[in-house]
């Protein structure tokens, strides 16, 4: 099997000041999907899905941007270096404008054009073209004027009849004029002339579709959009043909020496007097399945942007061979499930609507981060597995883990090869058969491994949707259809199994089913105050925290049922939503929010994904939010959360959103048995480090003391979970001064005891 392992070229962490503390984040995204390129004397520089990066020609360094150094999570549209002025200029599909000065890597996001009392669609930026320190920049509605100095805006354009709005694709200088290819035209004025924000100055000279217009030495060269490329003849003051692509081009680059044509699937490289030096096509490079979607030159190199396969660097000379100068990430940045072994996890890419829809089909491959790095396995290796959406790792043994499609069945890897594809012609599981036409879609949305190993799974749309994988190969199946209302008509979200052996199954027509097979019953919680009080009857995440609650997340809301226990007392078992005071006034804890999953931490705060609100992490009893990341206040690349999940000896959480993936990491680890992995970190702590020293590997109440090396106490504490902070301060008043700290740790019970020290250096 053909597989990459990366090594992973970046670990990139930010403390951000919050009116919280200081928080540590990392970022995993990916970078394969280039959107734009633009290139200096020196580097390259790419443009991803909501990502930047650089690439160092002499030396094919690679710098990255993210939304951790203050990036926006939006979709990137188009990019541009300005040399005068060492600045990198970003726009995107909202209208948002990104500058980064690279003398000083600062960025400013400007919102301008967003603010624009014009509708949302037609807001995206299209191009950047800079003249005499002013950038045109070209719009879905006209042409914007910024300027590089000042960072203000000018004028806007509207240069339509009429001054109508017109998607303008490009634009370019030549000689006294302005072009401009829109979608009704190429359209030209007065560059000096001060009023282009009048119409009327602006004149049609071409009346074609056009997608580019560049300026090329002494040349104007456009491309409308079924692939004909024009070279504008002054003396004819028109634009005359030049030749026909097979298909439509999808950029146009040009530097002082050559321009390059990009279409999907091929690429032509052309010098100032229009000779065609060198075509590539995608399917003779090997690796490359993707499309391109740019290219651009830098001396004597090539750089070409693809549309899943990441930037790939060629010289101009026809017979060279190609290299992925890519920084190294998960395949897609739209993670929709994610589950972390004890020092690594896997990521899928499968989706489905809101209404559990998976068409159309994904056929995307899979992921694995360890400390060896990236390793990506294409869909061509899946064994055709479409739509993944969830991953399973054998708790017994994490060399062995299990993948859920909602179209394809079960998924079996082992040793990071999948190696089995279980559907309804060799497992107990069911394709939909209720459905006209829906042949061979087995759905697999959930699952959860009990104390014996056995693997607990849902199907959905089918008689028996409950499964169970036994450890021995065999396969059975419980008639969960007599406690649904619509029988096979019913989708499951995820599942959890509780210390009694129940497992809870997130239904989207009635909430939330328990069953036990110790007494072969199922109970159902749903809407309605009388049969489980739920706010609503989809259900979409069921999970157990330390206490033997449930929390039970709906497409409206949030409720708790006070103990899993009352599985075996009540007949019918009934929830309680959380009541918070907000303003002084008694509020429901995520009022009719759209949660898409719960997760419990080591100290039992739980962490609650929401379809559009970004994460909330509340305390054990849900009274307290303790931190509510958004895309305003953290690194979260997007508000709509896909999936959450925990390592619980290190307490990193990682939070999956459909524009990328990023980690906390807080202090709520598990709590060991016993105090013999105890450690200190950093130790020792040097000049330069400003955070917070982290004691880890405690049991849980243990009893913190630090003292100098006189006796003096300095710092007490007791861990709720696994790992506790010290800023280094006598009780918060001032900082400790240099020396080397005694760190006693007492279980509670005072029968086990450690001690530790820590060099401080200031």
């Amino acid at each position: 099997m053909t597989k990459s392992i990366f090594s992973f070229l970046f670990i990139l962490s930010l403390q951000m000041g919050f009116s919280q503390n200081k928080l540590s984040w990392q970022g995993y995204f990916s970078y394969n999907e280039i959107k734009d390129v633009a290139a200096s004397n020196t580097a390259l520089y790419a443009a991803s899905e909501n990502a930047l990066f650089s690439v160092k020609t002499s030396t094919n360094e690679i710098k990255t941007t993210t939304t951790l150094d203050g990036l926006s999570g939006q979709t990137i549209s188009a990019m541009y270096y300005s040399a005068a002025f060492n600045k990198r200029v970003v726009g995107y599909q909202n209208g948002l404008l990104t500058v980064l000065n690279e003398s000083d890597n600062t960025i400013l996001k400007v919102v301008d054009i967003i603010s624009k009392q014009l509708p949302a669609n037609v807001k995206k930026i299209n191009d950047f073209m800079e003249y005499e320190g002013i950038l045109y920049i070209s719009c879905d509605f006209g042409i914007v004027q910024f300027n590089l100095k000042t960072m203000l805006f000018g004028d806007t354009y509207f240069i339509g009849n009429n001054g109508a709005q017109l998607q303008v694709r490009q634009t370019a200088i030549l000689g006294a004029y302005i072009y401009a290819a829109t979608n009704n035209g190429i359209r030209r004025a007065l560059v000096a002339n001060k009023n282009l924000n009048d119409y009327q100055q602006w004149t049609q000279v071409a009346a074609d579709d056009c997608v580019a217009i560049r300026s090329f030495d002494t040349d104007l060269v456009a491309i409308n959009t079924s692939g004909f490329v024009y070279k504008y003849n002054s003396n004819s003051n028109l634009f005359v043909g030049f030749t026909q692509l097979p298909q439509p081009a999808v950029a146009l680059y040009a530097s002082a020496d050559y321009m390059v044509i990009t279409t999907a699937k091929s690429l032509y490289l052309y010098n100032r007097q229009f000779v065609l030096l060198r075509q590539i096509d995608n399917k003779t490079i090997p690796g490359i399945t993707s499309d391109f979607t740019c290219a651009t030159s830098i001396a004597e190199k090539l750089y070409i942007g693809t549309k899943a396969d990441g930037l790939l660097v060629t010289t101009l000379a026809t017979s060279s061979g190609f290299e992925s100068v890519t920084p190294m990430g998960p395949l897609r940045n739209s993670i929709f499930a994610l589950e972390n072994g004890s020092d690594f996890f896997w990521a899928v890419y499968g989706d489905y609507s809101g209404e559990y829809n998976p068409y159309d089909l994904d056929s995307y491959g899979i992921s694995k981060f360890s400390k060896e790095g990236w390793l990506n396995i294409p869909y061509s290796e899946v064994l055709g597995a479409k739509s993944i959406v969830r991953v399973l790792i054998n708790p017994t043994n994490e060399n062995q883990v299990y993948m859920g499609s909602s179209y394809s069945g079960l998924l079996k890897i082992e040793n990071n090869v999948p190696t089995f594809l279980y559907n309804q012609t060799n497992s107990g599981l069911d394709e939909i058969s209720f459905i006209p036409g829906y042949n061979n879609d087995v759905r697999v949305n959930g699952g959860v491994f009990d104390a014996s190993g056995n693997l607990w799974l849902n199907n959905s749309l089918v008689k028996e949707g409950l499964k169970v994988f036994k450890t021995n190969g065999q396969w059975q199946s419980y008639p969960i259809d007599k406690v649904l209302d619509k029988s096979e008509d019913v989708s499951y979200g995820r599942m959890a199994i509780d210390k009694y052996g129940t497992k809870w199954l997130a239904t989207n027509r009635d909430g939330v089913i328990g069953f036990n097979e110790s007494s072969n019953t199922f109970k159902k919680i749903t809407f309605g105050p009388d049969t489980g009080n739920l706010p609503y009857s989809d259900a979409r995440v069921a999970a157990v925290d330390t206490n033997g609650q449930l929390w039970i997340g709906t497409t409206k809301g949030l409720r708790v049922l006070s103990s899993v226990a009352n599985f075996k007392t009540d007949k019918q078992l009934t929830t309680s939503p959380i009541i918070i005071l907000e303003d002084k006034l008694a509020q429901e804890l995520l009022y009719e929010q759209f949660i898409t999953d719960i997760v419990v931490d080591g100290a039992n705060n739980k962490w609650i994904g929401t379809a559009d609100s970004g994460v909330f992490m509340v305390s054990e009893d849900g009274k307290e939010t303790k931190y509510h990341f958004t895309i305003n206040n953290s690194p979260l690349p997007s508000n709509g959360i896909n999936d959450i999940a925990i390592n619980k000896s290190s307490g990193e959480v990682f939070i999956a959103t459909d524009k990328g993936m990023i980690s906390f990491r807080g202090l709520a680890t598990s709590a060991n048995q016993d105090l013999s992995k105890v450690y200190v970190y950093p130790n020792p702590v040097r000049p330069e480090y400003t955070g917070e020293v982290k004691i880890s590997g405690l049991v849980d109440q243990a009893n913190i003391k630090i003292t100098d090396v006189t006796g003096n106490l300095v710092f007490e504490t007791t861990a709720e979970g696994g790992t506790v902070a010290w800023d280094t301060t006598a009780f918060g008043k001032y900082k400790v001064a240099s020396g080397v700290y005694m760190i006693f740790i007492s279980a509670e019970d005072g029968i086990e005891t450690k001690v530790k020290k820590v060099m401080i250096i200031r």
